[in-house]
């Protein structure tokens, strides 16, 4: 299956025969459309990550900047957001499998690199794998998020987001889970709206606002009358008042 969409891969590698090789073995993948950058350095690949953006690094670990798990530490630390796949030879290789604990997608050896299947597999394997681990990750801080303190405001009752926008409570958890909302009373506040409508109906004012808990809704005696989230007890007790 040709992957239509063009892949940016920086390709961080200071030997310019294993880079070399790199471009032309993937350029010979014919299910990929690539578009490599090229750094020696680890400081350059760092300079490029601000300035432009990429889908995947290919990188090794041993540059004349740095060496061994730093380096892959510091890519990962500037751009945690990026699959990183690491370039590594035989004598290095407990080295790469740290990296892979460490957040890395893939390792590959250096001698097996001319095998372009291997090569182009694991690039669009750690793009995919990466994508799912941020959608699971985004996912445990919105839990997090409802399992935190979470600022409300004591006269309203509405939630502050993330964002710093303030919405009701039932719209918050709405966007923060797949919970959904079905609206009643509770025994109480059934006990308190039968009361404030007898008031009302014996005083004749139809027109006078409600006491309610929400703020901003319309809570006249009409609206309370004709309101569909009223218990049907309520409902029945409105009638015979009427």
């Amino acid at each position: 299956m040709v992957h239509s969409r063009i892949i940016k891969i920086l390709l961080i590698e200071d030997d310019l025969a294993d880079a070399e090789l790199i471009r032309e073995v993937l350029s010979e993948e014919n299910d990929l459309k690539i578009d490599i950058v090229h750094a020696d350095r680890l400081t350059l690949a760092i300079d490029l990550l601000t300035t432009a953006e990429f889908d995947v690094i290919l990188s090794d670990l041993s540059l004349p900047d740095s060496r061994g798990i730093e380096t892959f530490v510091q890519l990962h630390t500037h751009v945690p957001n990026i699959p990183i796949i690491v370039l590594t030879g035989l004598d290095d290789k407990v080295t790469a499998l740290k990296a892979v604990r460490k957040g890395a997608q893939d390792y590959i050896l250096k001698g097996r690199i001319n095998n372009r299947h291997l090569l182009g597999q694991s690039i669009l394997h750690s793009i995919e794998r990466h994508k799912l681990l941020m959608d699971l990750e985004k996912k445990i801080r919105e839990i997090k998020t409802l399992r935190g303190l979470i600022p409300m405001c004591a006269w309203c009752r509405q939630i502050r987001d993330e964002n710093g926008y303030w919405k009701k409570v039932e719209q918050y958890i709405s966007e923060h889970t797949d919970a959904e909302f079905t609206h009643g009373m509770c025994e109480e506040c059934e006990k308190k709206a039968l009361a404030q409508v007898y008031e009302l109906k014996k005083s004749g004012a139809k027109s006078k606002k409600i006491v309610g808990q929400g703020q901003g809704e319309d809570n006249s005696l009409d609206t309370l009358i004709n309101s569909t989230s009223v218990c049907k007890m309520t409902e029945m007790s409105i009638r015979i008042l009427k």
